[in-house]
């Protein structure tokens, strides 16, 4: 059955839930994240948000997320690759940090955008 074409696919889903809860257990920052994402999501129940803004809140809390996925492997495998203090290592560690930050500002300003009409 893991053969086949749909076999496969489950075989990928499993491996990538077991991805999420690993970062979920071991990642401050992802933590910090889910919890920012449960509270906004509380907040579109309260407020009542429209269907728009339901989908741009699920899509930056994504986003956000998961470029901070991306960015604990680079910091993995870049640590794993050199575990001493490298320039170019760190370039690369503030690079990926970087994309988190882009991300999270974009998710600011669609919070904004969603929630300071509601004040």
């Amino acid at each position: 059955m893991w053969d086949s074409y749909l076999g496969k696919r489950l075989k990928g889903f499993r491996y990538a839930f077991i991805g999420a809860i690993k970062l979920l257990k071991n990642e401050p920052s992802i933590q910090v994240q889910s919890i920012i994402a449960v509270l906004v999501t509380i907040a579109g129940f309260y407020f009542e948000i429209s269907t728009t803004e339901w989908m741009l809140q699920v899509l930056a809390i994504g986003l956000v997320m998961g470029i901070e996925g991306l960015n604990t492997a680079a910091e993995e495998i870049a640590d794993f690759i050199h575990p001493d203090f490298h320039n170019k290592i760190g370039y690369i560690k503030d690079v990926a940090a970087g994309a988190v930050f882009f991300a999270a500002i974009a998710a600011i300003v669609i919070a904004a955008i969603i929630y300071i009409p509601k004040f």
